[in-house]
């Protein structure tokens, strides 16, 4: 681990101002920051602590619930609004990590939570054009079972594959489905985005993860009016039962009319770059019968131009598979 320096500022206007020293970053949980850090993957110079600046709180009116940046995950999930009104977020995240990491992990930390490609997260790998733009992607003709199927392309592009990794947050699938928005402050001013827009697909640019600018804090997360209480799933297809990041993930989330579907939330992880939504999947199902006919032509929509990789040519049927199972369990009601 490289040397750094320390800040623990007490208000979101110190941070920002200190994070206008060249190659800060923020610490949150620091579940992964720190990890790639010790990989020399992440080298900061100056890590300013967010953890006291008032971004822990969650709050509920009428219409909406927003959650600060600095939540831990174990308290998201727990939270009677969140468990009451929003069950797709609170299974996510208890599908994700261990309980050790979701006591220290934070809202914000897991919106950035970067790629666990194992190309990327060994400095021994010299091709990795996420960590080193230029080098190439080692993953294309490599280990690539879990890579991604979708969002990967350039199309027309003279160089089509520039990396293959997939986000691997759970959070971040059911914020998509969830139709959230997130905060963003910096010394310039604020500005509010989708969820959806806030991860980059790879195309010239694989090192760039998100659009968050360098001098951005994210501020809190805020869910509209719950529509899916009564009827979301999260599944999540993986090696093993815990501990362990999707193969694929569906964070499914229906508004119920009698059997009609009146709006809908789908999202697929694991197999893309950013979580993986398509409103025209979800258009495909609003006004239809929550019938496995009508599931069935979301998935093969949301999977729509799937280009896999010799080793992972299953994640295709296997999404599909997995979204018509997901959104039949929450046509069902939520999970308990």
């Amino acid at each position: 681990m490289n040397p750094f320096t320390y800040q623990r500022p007490s208000a979101p206007e110190a941070a920002l101002h200190a994070i206008e020293l060249s190659n800060s970053k923020f610490l949150g949980g620091g579940t992964n920051l720190i990890d790639l850090m010790k990989d020399r993957v992440e080298t900061p110079t100056a890590l300013i602590d967010i953890n006291h600046i008032g971004l822990d709180q969650i709050t509920s009116t009428a219409g909406s619930t927003t959650i600060g940046a600095s939540v831990r995950n174990s308290d998201l999930a727990n939270h009677p609004a969140i468990v009451a009104n929003y069950p797709l977020l609170s299974h996510a995240l208890l599908s994700g990590a261990s309980p050790q990491l979701r006591n220290m992990a934070t809202t914000a930390g897991n919106l950035l939570q970067r790629t666990r490609c194992p190309y990327f997260m060994d400095t021994a790998f010299p091709a990795c054009n996420k960590r080193q733009p230029g080098s190439g992607c080692a993953a294309i003709q490599g280990f690539n079972r879990t890579h991604a199927i979708l969002g990967a392309t350039n199309e027309g592009s003279a160089n089509p594959y520039t990396c293959i990794a997939t986000n691997p947050s759970d959070m971040n699938v059911a914020l998509y489905a969830l139709n959230a928005t997130v905060e963003l402050h910096s010394s310039k001013g604020k500005r509010t985005i989708l969820a959806r827009d806030f991860h980059r697909l790879p195309g010239q640019t694989p090192h760039v993860d998100t659009i968050l600018a360098p001098d951005e804090l994210i501020v809190a997360v805020t869910l509209p009016a719950a529509k899916f209480a009564k009827n979301s799933w999260y599944l999540k297809v993986r090696d093993r039962q815990s501990y362990a990041f999707a193969l694929v993930s569906v964070a499914a989330g229906l508004e119920l009319d009698g059997q009609a579907i009146k709006s809908a939330g789908l999202a697929l992880g694991g197999v893309a770059p950013k979580p993986w939504r398509s409103l025209e999947a979800e258009h495909a199902l609003t006004g239809q019968p929550a019938t496995s006919e009508t599931f069935a032509r979301a998935a093969s929509i949301l999977l729509n131009g799937a280009k896999p990789f010799p080793q992972n040519v299953f994640k295709v049927e296997l999404a599909k598979q997995s979204v018509i199972r997901a959104l039949t369990l929450a046509a069902k009601g939520a999970q308990a």
